[in-house]
């Protein structure tokens, strides 16, 4: 089986959430014999939540060997099918450089450790950090957002013996972020449509790139190419 940095939205296979802001506590002690009363200062900064979802599926035909076959392949023999923006941190945990894409002014580059779990019918690529590149604004909010994203893929086993089988992937992000200052001037639910719109855009643009890839690797794979060369070149 095989990995790209599509993969990564699609293959990698879940919502992108962020974490609240610490609460602090502030404790005031009055005098040694007097008990301390406690004052939690909740944090008042406004968050924004995006979703992205995308299904999106191919007809594969199958070859000498079944499409299940390839799809049951352990993470250590996949093939990186973008050498450009994926790297591979063992057998089960990749890096992977997404492409870059605007939101409203600024440049995102997110960056991606994954991490794959083998299932009966394919697998599922779980989302385990992010760290976000590209413009000032951007950098600086790396410690004010939560994410998470799944990515189911998987072949129709029910049907293991048709000469077509469906080679599915689907993919959901969410995305939780503190909003910068900046852009506080702005209605929330301006920035969420807007922050949704990007992430279904990227799904748009990169499952179907991701499925073809992963075509072409098990067509590869079927019939004995044991090279299993990168297909991409970090171009979208």
């Amino acid at each position: 089986m095989a990995l790209s940095s599509s993969s990564i939205f699609t293959r990698f296979t879940s919502p992108v959430s962020f974490p609240e802001k610490t609460i602090e506590n502030v404790f005031f002690f009055l005098n040694t014999k007097s008990p301390p009363f406690r004052v939690s200062a909740v944090s008042s900064t406004p968050k924004a939540r995006f979703v992205g979802r995308r299904k999106e599926s191919v007809s594969v035909r199958q070859l000498q060997r079944p499409l299940i076959e390839y799809m049951s392949l352990p993470a250590s023999q996949y093939s990186v099918l973008d050498a450009e923006r994926i790297e591979r941190v063992d057998d089960n945990t990749f890096r992977c450089y997404v492409y870059r894409f605007k939101f409203f002014a600024f440049e995102v580059c997110p960056v991606l450790l994954v991490r794959v779990e083998e299932q009966p019918d394919g697998c599922c690529i779980k989302l385990l950090s992010c760290k976000l590149e590209g413009s000032p604004i951007v950098v600086a909010q790396n410690d004010k957002f939560d994410a998470s994203m799944v990515n189911r893929i998987s072949c129709d086993s029910k049907n293991g013996n048709s000469a077509v089988q469906q080679l599915t992937s689907d993919a959901v992000i969410e995305v939780c972020i503190e909003i910068p200052f900046a852009f506080r001037v702005l209605p929330v639910e301006a920035i969420e449509s807007t922050g949704t719109q990007v992430l279904e855009q990227v799904l748009k643009l990169m499952l179907p790139r991701f499925m073809a890839q992963l075509m072409k690797d098990y067509q590869a794979w079927a019939t004995g190419d044991i090279s299993r060369q990168p297909l991409g070149t970090g171009e979208i």
